[in-house]
């Protein structure tokens, strides 16, 4: 059995594919700045940290 779509019909089939492809992209790129984010974010504490232990060495001194 054989089924014929309308030209309409395809271009909503490739419309929605590339939606799908778009949005995985989105989330791929989500992920990774969220991974960026969170070592940055633990760069940042550990030199904070270090800082702090810096300034604590100083004052006692």
């Amino acid at each position: 059995m054989r089924t014929f779509l309308s030209q309409k019909a395809v271009q909503v089939i490739i419309a929605i594919m590339r939606t799908f492809v778009m949005l995985r992209r989105y989330a791929l790129t989500y992920e990774e700045l969220a991974q960026k984010i969170e070592e940055l974010e633990a760069k940042y504490a550990t030199q904070k940290a270090l800082s702090n232990s810096n300034s604590e060495t100083f004052k006692s001194n």
